[in-house]
């Protein structure tokens, strides 16, 4: 018998569909149900590699986790990845299939929607509910023909639709009618009701609101989620600037905030240590004093290392050094601390060569064939390390003879001469505890303190459960 599936569909972008499906997730494995995820398509710089092998959207990789399962790429079939402002890297059932404009990527969503189609009946056949989570607004209505990311895959596979909006916005029940309104007679039948999330203060003076917007629909309310202060989860695509500063004297990462960054997820855990100041540096933001640089991943790593250059990071960097700061690279910005960035081929942009940083000896050449695994190993100096790698291209050099991971697969990375500038292809180098305390005292923290990742995400998947239980009768839901 085929799962049961739910779609959450959104107001807005940010509404908290990605959340409150890894809210119903956790809330029904804890009830003993088989319960899986799954994102027909998702546009995300912030990726995983699943259990077989593929790339998938970071967000599916959480609520994997939340229903207690390994991901795989049936649970998001078709990822875009911007690489620019109108083409972008289209990967399908966890493989690169190229680059498409946006116009071409409309006339490709009938194969695309196979795919999902496909991915879905797996799942389908082998759990019990299927959580599904639309991408933005199902009212975009230039994005309406072909749709296969809400609306379009809903009625594909007749299922019913929750819509979620957020009050912490404002207007919250304009966006939930103005949706309402813009969606065909079709569509609107098979909304089931609403979910309001980011709710402060006291819910009785929000029922009067709640009371007309049932009489004004036909459709229940199931329930209004609180603001959960702090809550931290991996971000699905935008960066979480909320720092966390640690008593008289945080020890300062700063991480530029380029514009095609890739996995910024991998400083998650510095933002979660008690003793670091994280600092993300925006393009209006003057670089200040730090203890530790982070270069982030990077999807189009040439453009991103011309963006740094225009707001004079080399300087800022060359001075931080002098002052004995450390500097550490991962995945494009472990290339951008080389000596030279090629891409003959045109894989990520215009064919042609930069000029790296220059402070690690090595040089990069990018290639179509993109390197996904799942690893383990050990930092220089032994202490276990596991992440996962996801990039383009080869690098080498004499600079590799002084690997900064040794991964079971082989060495990875580099460490300069002097000891102070590293990099990496390896995502997740903070994740666990142990890591993230060596790699912080090779730049000059030696306090520990460092929060295991893994342990984090499922202490606050239960708390986010526990809100999901409180605020919404599960036994109501289709």
């Amino acid at each position: 018998m085929p799962a049961s599936t739910l779609m959450i569909q959104g107001t807005a972008s940010d509404a908290g569909k990605s959340t409150l499906v890894a809210g119903l997730g956790r809330a029904w494995r804890r009830r003993g149900v088989a319960v899986a995820p799954f994102k027909p398509q998702n546009m995300s710089l912030n990726s995983a590699v699943s259990v077989d092998g593929g790339e998938i959207a970071r967000a599916q990789a959480l609520q994997a986790a939340a229903c207690g399962l390994a991901p795989t790429i049936d649970m998001s079939p078709v990822l875009i990845k911007p690489s620019s402002d109108t083409g972008a890297q289209v990967i399908v059932h966890g493989r690169p299939i190229g680059d498409m404009a946006a116009s071409a990527y409309h006339d490709y969503k009938h194969v695309a929607m196979a795919a999902v189609l496909a991915s879905h009946a797996r799942l389908s056949a082998a759990y019990e509910r299927v959580l599904v989570e639309g991408a933005g607004s199902p009212a975009e209505i230039n994005l309406r023909e072909n749709d296969i990311a809400n609306m379009g895959f809903a009625e594909a596979v007749d299922c019913p639709v929750l819509l979620v909006a957020d009050i912490d916005k404002g207007g919250v029940f304009a966006q939930i009618v103005g949706t309402l309104e813009l969606l065909s007679a079709s569509e609107r039948a098979r909304v089931c009701g609403f979910v309001i999330n980011r709710f402060r203060g006291d819910i009785g003076l929000l029922q009067p609101g709640l009371d007309w917007l049932t009489r004004r629909t036909g459709k229940p309310v199931f329930g209004v989620l609180p603001y959960l202060q702090g809550l931290h989860l991996d971000a699905e695509d935008a960066i979480a600037c909320d720092q966390r500063l640690a008593g008289d004297r945080p020890f300062v990462v700063q991480v530029p905030a380029v514009p095609r960054i890739s996995n910024h997820t991998d400083v998650d855990a510095l933002r979660a240590h008690p003793g670091v100041d994280l600092r993300w540096v925006g393009p209006g933001d003057t670089p200040g004093p730090a203890d530790l640089i982070v270069l982030p991943g990077s999807k189009n790593v040439r453009a991103d290392l011309a963006w740094l250059e225009q707001r004079g990071w080399p300087a800022h960097i060359r001075r931080h050094l002098r002052y004995g700061g450390r500097v550490l690279g991962i995945c494009g910005g472990y290339q951008m601390l080389g000596k030279t960035i090629a891409d003959p081929q045109g894989v990520e942009d215009t064919p042609g060569t930069s000029p790296g940083l220059g402070w690690l000896d090595i040089d990069t050449e990018l290639t179509g064939h993109k390197h996904l695994a799942n690893v383990a190993g050990r930092l220089f100096d032994e202490t276990p390390v596991s992440g996962y790698r996801i990039h383009c291209g080869s690098t080498r050099g004499a600079g590799l003879a002084r690997p900064l991971v040794r991964l079971d697969t082989g060495p990875d990375g580099a460490i300069s001469v002097d000891g102070q500038i590293a990099g990496c292809y390896l995502h997740g180098l903070f994740d666990t505890a142990p890591a993230c305390d060596a790699l912080l005292a090779w730049a000059g923290l030696e306090s520990g303190g460092a929060v295991d990742q893994q342990a984090l995400r499922e202490g606050e998947l239960d708390r986010l459960a526990d809100a999901v239980e409180a605020a919404i009768d599960l036994d109501t839901l289709p």
